[in-house]
């Protein structure tokens, strides 16, 4: 393997990880469809059970990496389908706080299951210590992708 062939992998290994992530999430899209959620509507409900209840609007904007006006117009769709809860923060009425309804907390329990299956079904034939090594990869990376953000907006 030549210098040059290692460089083209290297910078092809970040392309490939952001192409995998789009087909992960387009499994998922396909897989939610029978739940009634789309994209829009799965991400935050995930999100918002990650975070937890009491969360301000901009905060899971921010998780999500999607700007404000564009949650509204998603979050006004899951409180007409009686998934979230919106409030507004005693100690500043200009914010807002997120709650999942109990509809909402049933309708991530349906979708972490799906998701359990989906990566039981992907990751059955690696074992434990390739996932375990996959894993620390990815949390180096993420790292090392801090630090670099961090730098270029420094």
């Amino acid at each position: 393997m030549t210098i040059e062939t290692t460089k083209v992998d290297k910078e092809n290994l970040l392309y490939r990880l952001a192409f995998l992530t789009r087909r992960w999430r387009q499994v998922l899209d396909a897989a939610f469809q029978s739940l009634g959620v789309t994209d829009a509507a799965w991400r935050p409900l995930l999100h918002l059970h990650h975070l937890g209840d009491g969360i301000r609007q901009k905060d899971l904007a921010a998780s999500l990496g999607i700007e404000g006006p564009t949650l509204t117009r998603i979050l006004d769709q899951l409180i007409v389908k009686g998934l979230i809860e919106r409030n507004e923060d005693a100690s500043d009425r200009r914010a807002k706080l997120l709650a999942l309804s109990s509809e909402g907390r049933a309708m991530v329990v349906q979708i972490t299951g799906k998701v359990a299956t989906l990566e039981h079904d992907l990751l059955s034939e690696f074992s434990t210590l390739e996932i375990d090594q996959m894993t620390g990869f990815v949390e180096r990376l993420e790292m090392k992708l801090q630090e670099t953000r961090a730098r270029i907006k420094g």
